[in-house]
């Protein structure tokens, strides 16, 4: 996987990636969410997570109380102790990693808390949105960090254009 490619890809095309959601966002077809999904789980027939892993390694999560509980529980800690270890208060008052790459990240991109992850990491890169043009900020810059992401609004472009 050629993260390098990807990035530079996505910058190029960032004023038409930006354009088109714009648009989307102006006038929704009928079908979006259901060309949405199509084209999320095409992207994914063909992209592999465990090959880039690019998202654990640059970005951090936000961490809810229920994700906290439930990491926490699994890892046979009290929360307030999970907490201490693990995460740090940003600008935001969001409860994040304290560094990346992500702790639980193992050296095969695999998660060793995959069964119950945060939230945030099981909805990433979140190209399988009801409504997608909402997040469209989110969507561009995910396209800069996942090769899914790129390829997903390239092929709904296309998808749409049909």
């Amino acid at each position: 996987m050629n993260l390098e490619f990807y990035k530079k890809q996505a910058l190029q095309k960032q004023k038409e990636h930006k354009k088109f959601l714009d648009g989307l966002k102006k006038k929704p077809p009928k079908n979006l969410d259901y060309v949405v999904q199509e084209t999320h789980d095409e992207v994914f027939e063909n992209i592999d997570c465990l090959q880039c892993a690019n998202c654990c390694k640059t970005t951090g999560p936000l961490y809810t109380e229920k994700d906290i509980e439930r990491i926490a529980k699994h890892l046979r800690m009290k929360p307030a102790d999970f907490e201490a270890k693990y995460l740090r208060v940003d600008e935001d008052n969001d409860k994040v990693l304290q560094h990346l790459p992500c702790f639980f990240l193992n050296s095969d991109n695999t998660c060793s808390v995959y069964e119950v992850r945060p939230k945030a990491c099981r909805e990433y890169p979140h190209t399988d949105r009801k409504k997608i043009y909402q997040i469209n900020n989110l969507t561009m810059k995910n396209t800069l960090i996942c090769p899914a992401a790129y390829e997903f609004v390239e092929r709904i472009m296309k998808n749409l254009a049909k």
